[in-house]
């Protein structure tokens, strides 16, 4: 299955995070990196690489006798897409609905109002350009 098909698992996201940081890694960089950052051994970060470079999520190329990895989704699109499952599955895929329930469960600082406003405004634009 192509990656575009599918989420990444919570545990998946760790490791790309650390990709998308910095990218391409070695092995042994990305192990480090896992090691400080959450805690994993080594040989478990070597097997998330290698089930996600499988998975299409990433790529694993040799360089100089050592495997090196990049990622192959960009964060931006694998957040929109997160987004859009959420929604989907929770919200019945209801912006309003899911806005709803975020600002009756917390307060807004006004830069926060003030920011889904223009968000607003500029959807309302887009829609009337579409019209």
């Amino acid at each position: 299955m192509e990656h575009n098909e599918k989420n990444l698992t919570p545990t998946e996201w760790h490791l790309m995070e650390c990709l998308w940081e910095h990218a391409p890694r070695t092995g042994r960089e990305a192990a480090e990196y896992m090691a400080a950052a959450q805690g994993w051994s080594r040989s478990t970060t070597l097997t998330l690489l290698r089930r996600m470079s499988a998975k299409g999520f990433i790529d694993c190329f040799e360089e100089n006798g050592v495997n090196v990895y990049a990622p192959l989704l960009d964060r931006a699109d694998a957040a929109v897409r997160e987004t859009d499952s959420f929604l989907s599955r929770v919200y019945r895929g209801s912006v309003s609905t899911l806005l709803s329930a975020v600002t009756q469960r917390q307060s807004l600082t006004r830069a926060e109002i003030d920011e889904l406003y223009d968000i607003i405004r500029k959807a309302e634009e887009v829609q009337r350009h579409d019209e």
